[in-house]
C-alpha cells in the first residue's frame, strides 16, 4: 500500500474522507447542540455557557441594593 491510500482509509477499509464529508452534511453535533443550548437557556448545560457568573452576581447585588 502507499501512503496516499493509508491516509483516505482505515485498517478496516472505511473511507475516512467520505466519512468527513458525511459527517459535516449532517447538521449540529452533539456538543455543538449543547453549546447552543447553554447560549440559550438550557437546563443542564452551565459549563458550555460564555456567561460571566462573577459579573452577574455583582449586576444582582447592585439591582438589589437600588
Amino acid at each position: 500500500m502507499n501512503n496516499h491510500h493509508e491516509a483516505q482509509f482505515t485498517s478496516s477499509g472505511t473511507n475516512i474522507n467520505e466519512v468527513k464529508r458525511q459527517n459535516a452534511a449532517s447538521g449540529l453535533s452533539y456538543n455543538e447542540v449543547k453549546e447552543l443550548l447553554a447560549k440559550n437557556g438550557g437546563q443542564g448545560t452551565a459549563i458550555y455557557s460564555d456567561t460571566n457568573v462573577q459579573e452577574v452576581k455583582m449586576e444582582n447585588q447592585t439591582y438589589k441594593h437600588k
